[in-house]
């Protein structure tokens, strides 16, 4: 399946999840920056907050896929399509250089967000979380959100993707209590691949955009409770 955009496949996502989300407690999380598109669209409508988790891939001398993954705040993961063996035989061969790559990665994540946060565990807790990405080739990006997950209450985990690879439908299976997935693919050539429109801001936009969202929302969340009492 194709896309004329990632703000048309948001849309088609939203129709579905609306119906059965709307007026309850609710925050998408993107995975990507194209994601922060796809999941614009399902934020307006649901009228909720949006957020981008941040990490990076750590990828080993000679292998095309990722290792494991680091996000801003710390949480690393494994790719769970590894083995333990396989994982163990990495790591000995390559502790030095996976410890100086979470360093690196850890660095340069945390400059990106030294101006103001792009997503709050503290603002996900016993909300209905919508992990969104524009494209999921694998279960990698998936692991990663689960790791930052595994110490916030949630009420729900949802998955919104248009297009997925096998392994990635097959974690969600395992993991999420509702999927929304347009597409399942075979044979995943790439995400932009998908969508005729490459409508993706800078980075540094699409970052700039979510701690306006965030400062709003937690400036929001203290008015309410100073009016509590």
């Amino acid at each position: 399946m194709y896309f004329a955009s990632r703000m048309q496949a948001g849309q088609m996502l939203a129709a579905k999840i609306v119906p059965k989300y709307k007026g309850s407690p609710c925050v998408v999380m993107a995975l990507t920056d194209g994601g922060v598109i796809v999941g614009t669209q399902i934020s307006q409508e649901l009228d909720c907050l949006l957020m981008l988790l941040l990490g990076e891939e750590i990828t080993l001398p000679r292998e095309s896929d990722a290792f494991a993954g680091i996000t801003s705040s710390g949480e690393f993961a494994y790719n769970s399509q590894l083995s333990s063996g396989e994982i163990d035989e990495y790591v000995t061969e390559y502790h030095g250089l996976i410890e100086q790559e979470k360093l690196s990665i850890m660095h340069e994540l945390n400059r990106m967000t030294k101006k103001g946060s792009v997503i709050s565990k503290e603002l996900l807790k016993n909300k209905n979380v919508i992990i969104v990405s524009d494209g999921l080739p694998s279960a990698f990006e998936l692991d990663l959100a689960l790791s930052y997950l595994k110490t916030v209450r949630t009420k729900h985990l949802i998955f919104a993707i248009p297009i997925a690879g096998v392994k990635a439908i097959d974690r969600m299976h395992v993991t999420g209590d509702d999927i929304y997935c347009l597409s399942v693919v075979d044979d995943y050539i790439n995400t932009d691949h998908y969508y005729d429109t490459r409508d993706v801001p800078s980075h540094e936009e699409i970052i700039a955009m979510l701690r306006k969202l965030i400062a709003s929302s937690g400036n929001n969340q203290q008015e309410d409770s100073h009016e509590s009492y």
